[in-house]
């Protein structure tokens, strides 16, 4: 089983950057050929995959979001980061990671509980 979990501020400030780290336990982040995403859901509206980052450290960027994201890792102590720039209140939003299902392309297999972020003066 593995567990992912979100950690970080609930509340941030207009134009500020926003830093959440995904803990994974149960598993290897550099287990061949996983994928560890980054995703969103703001209120009212459907969920939004943000980036992966990948086994081999190579990643990926939704292009609405490139210029103001960026993912990155710690291995050693198995867990990921999410920084998201020049933030606006509409990207107040629950935000989730998870990890990409090595049977099913685009999908994903484990979730974390997700974390609110506000983004609000």
């Amino acid at each position: 089983q593995v567990l992912l979990q979100e950690s970080g501020p609930g509340l941030v400030k207009p134009s500020q950057t926003l830093s959440l780290t995904c803990t994974v336990s149960g598993g290897s982040m550099t287990t061949n050929f996983s994928t560890w995403s980054w995703i969103r859901q703001p209120p009212g509206k459907g969920p939004e995959w943000m980036g992966v980052i990948a086994f081999d450290g190579n990643t990926y960027y939704n292009p609405s979001l490139k210029s103001r994201t960026s993912i990155s890792r710690d291995t050693s102590r198995n867990r990921f980061s999410l920084q998201l720039s020049s933030l606006t209140p509409e990207d107040t939003a629950v935000y989730y990671c998870a990890r990409g299902s090595p049977h099913t392309a685009g999908s994903f297999d484990f979730w974390g509980q997700g974390t609110q972020v506000t983004v609000s003066s």
